[in-house]
């Protein structure tokens, strides 16, 4: 009994589910007839067939269900102009695009005579010192720099010295290596000469070794080397690089008694 009674509520259920489908099938039905027939009318009559199964039609499609417009066939947002369209940020005047200031249209005075003339010499500093020290028996490095006269000729004006401070300068072509005669300074003193010789014997580190610590730091050509000290009493070897790139000098204080960078400055003028 229990079965009986939920399969008749069941059937209950359906029943108008199922009359409505049989009207519907009748509405069209009816609306296919009426279409039919309008073929073979003429006139009022045959406008008025065609109205009555337009309505026909009608109806069947407000039964259904079905017969609604589906979610996918509304318009879609996408038919919107897209955000895309829009000029991409990328596509905008990139700052990179602008002319970067050339090297050669900024160079300073200074940096023009170093580009002038460090790719004329063939002699480095250190062969030109050797040499000036071979020129003056008994006589040991002080002080090298890198000159250049009005036709352009790069020549080294070295200084060296013996063990008792007396100075002698040499000029060394930086081109051929040739050397002049050395000429003794007679302007110095027996104090200069005092405070020259202590200097040479505190000093336990070669002009090449504080070169070797400067070059090591900035990559470029040595234009100048000379022993001194500092206020705080520090003996030095101050050492000049210029840079082939930027032509800018970086000048260095190397303590001569251990090689340990006491200052550095880069002279960008």
């Amino acid at each position: 009994m229990a079965t009986e009674s939920s399969y008749t509520l069941t059937e209950r259920m359906r029943a108008p589910h199922r009359l409505r489908t049989v009207g519907l099938l009748c509405a069209v039905a009816a609306a296919g007839g009426l279409l039919t027939g309008c073929g073979s009318d003429s006139g009022a009559g045959g406008e008025k067939t065609s109205k009555a199964a337009a309505a026909a039609a009608a109806a069947a499609q407000t039964e259904s269900p079905t017969g609604t417009a589906s979610p996918s066939e509304t318009a879609s947002p996408t038919g919107t102009a897209s955000p895309t369209g829009t000029a991409s940020p990328s596509e905008t005047a990139s700052p990179t695009g602008t002319a970067s200031p050339s090297p050669g249209s900024t160079l300073t005075d200074d940096q023009a005579e170093r580009k002038a003339l460090v790719p004329k010499v063939k002699v480095t500093y250190d062969k030109a010192l050797t040499t000036a020290v071979d020129a003056v028996p008994d006589s040991k490095p002080v002080a090298i720099e890198l000159q250049g006269g009005p036709n352009g000729a790069p020549w080294w004006d070295a200084e060296v010295a013996k063990a008792d401070g007396s100075v002698s300068t040499v000029r060394v072509d930086a081109v051929s290596g040739k050397a002049d005669q050395p000429r003794a300074d007679t302007d110095e003193g027996a104090d200069d000469k005092r405070q020259l010789a202590d200097l040479l014997g505190k000093a336990k580190i070669t002009p090449e070794d504080a070169a070797a610590v400067a070059t090591g730091r900035t990559k470029g050509t040595v234009s100048s080397v000379e022993l001194d000290d500092t206020d705080q009493g520090a003996t030095i070897w101050s050492v000049d690089v210029i840079d082939p790139k930027s032509w800018n000098k970086t000048s260095y204080d190397i303590d001569a008694t251990n090689k340990k960078v006491l200052k550095e400055e880069v002279d960008r003028d």
